[in-house]
């Protein structure tokens, strides 16, 4: 399953919605949708990974460095509705405690 992402732009920052898996081969493309949608200081940047059917660990380190990156403008990384193979990860990471996870903004 190939890797989709939608980027909504708003006033105080950007949801990107992604969709399928992402793995070693596409989360370079995740990587450049979090990092153009990082603004100013205050942004906040949602990732709706709901509909993410799988997620490697090179996904989950494309979500560090984001979180990484956006800490350091002062603005905020959020992941929206991770899907359970997602969130599974993350738990076994034990990065569902560093990162700000919700169902909604």
């Amino acid at each position: 399953m190939a890797l989709h992402i939608e980027k909504d732009e708003t006033v105080s920052g950007a949801t990107i919605r992604v969709s399928g898996e992402v793995d070693l081969y596409s989360s370079p493309e995740l990587r450049s949708a979090i990092n153009a949608a990082m603004g100013r200081s205050g942004s906040v940047v949602a990732v709706d990974l709901s509909d993410v059917a799988y997620m490697d660990s090179s996904g989950i380190a494309t979500l560090v460095e984001g979180l990484r990156n956006q800490q350091a403008k002062e603005s905020r990384l959020v992941l929206l509705k991770p899907s359970n193979s997602v969130m599974k990860v993350l738990q076994l990471s034990r990065l569902d405690a560093v990162f700000d996870i919700r169902d909604e903004l």
